[in-house]
Order: structure tokens, then C-alpha cells, then sequence
């Protein structure tokens, strides 16, 4: 396994006004973040949302996008990740590009199968079962492809049609932005390491709601099954994979004890277990870098995205291992 250097995005939900997004997304780009993200959930609060155990995320994916990168002029901006469920098929290509185009070739392009299912019933959009969702997140990146490359579209697959045109614009970055696929089973798993430039590892959430269950699925040991998965799809191509994580529980604190024990009992899991869970980073800034290096000597985990919440805390982090 080749070694990458670090890099590390922040990811923000719900801003409280249009400037404190901007603001965000400069904050990040000054302390030498690498990108902007946001996820692609659409409802607000109600009773199909707070079945989920989902935060509400305020804005918009796509619009939110471009106006990080009008704000900035170095940092990437993405999503982790668009659910191509929720767009048309070459409208989403056309977005995307457009994105790039504007940002000066800046666009991580983030694509997912979709996963809750109480989000897909409240918006009145089908709910497939997951091999239906994962066949039609293949057709989509095909034909991204297509529309991305040079010549005329002509792809005609049981989920995706498009046939007749050139697809404009083109991408800035050659031959296409970067492609994130993010996932917790062993199919999108595949996919990603056949397809994808950079591997999310996330949760498996078959569940469709956050809660033990998908935190439990992304354990140490788990993840090893994980990073098994995706070496067998990639094959030769494994060490130009760029593995990415969220740490979706950091706590910068002198005393990880504490934290760790309060914490560890809502997802069902021992302190022990949490202090060595991939998407936990709990303790001192010293003792997050060690393992934050441990982590990517074990797993190959080079990209780490914070919450936009503890972007100031984690920042000599940042300052120290990336590019490193």
C-alpha cells in the first residue's frame, strides 16, 4: 500500500445565513483545509426527519456549492455526496460541469446510491431496493463519462437514457473532476474501488436511520473487512484509491477518559472500542496526530473531514500532517 499525503475538508450542514456560509468555507480555505463540503439532504424538520436521527441540513447541495467557491479562490468544493436519485441524470452532468467550469476546476465530485428512505417518501421519489439503487449509481457515472469526454452522448441502459448530443460544457479538469464514491457495503464498496479516484468509507446504513447499528458497522475490524473489499474490486488500480473518512466524533480534550465514557454507551460500544473506532478522533491534539498517522499506516486513510463545528479546534492538526 502506497502512503498519500494528508488531507483534510470540512464539511458544514446548516449555516445561520447566507454569510456565515461564506465565511465557513473562507475560515477553511485560510487554515489550509484541502475542501468545502456539504451532504445532499433536502427535508427540514418534521416527523419523516426526526425518525431518521438525521440533522437537518439547510441549503441546498448545488447552489451551496457554487457559492463556497465564488467565496474562495484555492479551496475544492464538494458534496459528500449527491444522491443521483434526487436528479435527472444529465442535468446532474450539466451541474457539474458548470461547477468546475465556474470554480476554475475546483469541484470534488461526490455521488452516492441514496440511503434514507424516509427522506426519498417525503420527497414522493421510489425507494428501490439497494441493488436497483446501486445498478442505476453505475449507469449515472457512465454516463458522466460520456458527457464529460469529447463526441457525441449515446448511452441507452435500463436506468439512464441519453443519446443525440454533445454534452457542454466540459469539465475544467481533464479528463474529469475527481470522482468520490462513498459507502459502508460490499457492493458500493466495489463499485467505488473500480470507479472512484477517492473511497468514502461511511457507515452501512441499511438501516435507514442513524443510530448503533451504523456506527457499530464501521468499527476497526470492520473496517479492515472494508478496506478488503474495495482492494479486491480495484486490483492493480488500489494504490491510486484515495481513502477518505469523516470523523464524525472528534473532541479535542486533554481528558479522553471522560469523553469516551459518556459517549461509548450511546452507540452501544466499550470506551475502548470508541478510542480505536475510524471515525472517532477523542483526546489531545498530540495524541490525534499519532493516531491519525497509526490510522494510515493500518487502513491507508490519507483524507479526513471535520465537522465545520470543531474546525478552529482541530486546526494544528491540520497545520502539522497535511501535505505530509
Amino acid at each position: 500500500m502506497s502512503v498519500r499525503p494528508f488531507r483534510f475538508a470540512v464539511q458544514s450542514f446548516a449555516p445561520a445565513s447566507a454569510q456565515e456560509w461564506r465565511d465557513q468555507a473562507r475560515r477553511a480555505e485560510a487554515l489550509g483545509f484541502s475542501a468545502f463540503h456539504l451532504a445532499d439532504h433536502v427535508i427540514g424538520p418534521g416527523p419523516k426527519l426526526a425518525a431518521t436521527r438525521h440533522p437537518v441540513q439547510t441549503v441546498a447541495a448545488i447552489p451551496a456549492m457554487a457559492v463556497a467557491a465564488e467565496a474562495t479562490s484555492t479551496i475544492r468544493v464538494g458534496c459528500r455526496v449527491l444522491c443521483v436519485d434526487y436528479r435527472q441524470p444529465v442535468m446532474l452532468a450539466k451541474e457539474l460541469a458548470t461547477l468546475d467550469f465556474f470554480s476554475g476546476g475546483r469541484l470534488e465530485m461526490g455521488l452516492g446510491a441514496g440511503w434514507l428512505a424516509n427522506e426519498y417518501d417525503a420527497m414522493g421519489v421510489p425507494f428501490d431496493r439497494p441493488g436497483v439503487r446501486l445498478d442505476r449509481l453505475s449507469e449515472v457515472i457512465a454516463l458522466l463519462r460520456a458527457c464529460f469526454g469529447e463526441g457525441e452522448v449515446n448511452l441507452e441502459g435500463q436506468h439512464v437514457r441519453a443519446t443525440g448530443f454533445e454534452a457542454v460544457p466540459k469539465p475544467v479538469q481533464r479528463p474529469m473532476p475527481p470522482l468520490m464514491i462513498g459507502g459502508g457495503s460490499p457492493r458500493v464498496l466495489g463499485i467505488a474501488g473500480r470507479e472512484a479516484d477517492i473511497v468514502s468509507l461511511n457507515f452501512d446504513n441499511s438501516s435507514g436511520q442513524i443510530g448503533p447499528k451504523g456506527v457499530g458497522s464501521s468499527t476497526a475490524e470492520l473496517t479492515d473487512a472494508k478496506i478488503g473489499w474495495i482492494r479486491e474490486a480495484a486490483g492493480d488500480r488500489f494504490d491510486d484509491l484515495e481513502l477518505e473518512i469523516a470523523a464524525y466524533f472528534t473532541v479535542v480534550t486533554p481528558k479522553p477518559d471522560a469523553a469516551l465514557g459518556a459517549m461509548a454507551p450511546m452507540f452501544g460500544l466499550e470506551p475502548e472500542q470508541l478510542a480505536e473506532h475510524p471515525h472517532a478522533l477523542i483526546g489531545p491534539v498530540d495524541a490525534l496526530i499519532d493516531r491519525l498517522v497509526e490510522r494510515r499506516e493500518r487502513f491507508g486513510i490519507s483524507y479526513v473531514t471535520f465537522g465545520v463545528s470543531v474546525m478552529d479546534e482541530v486546526a494544528p492538526i491540520v497545520e502539522r500532517l497535511a501535505g505530509t
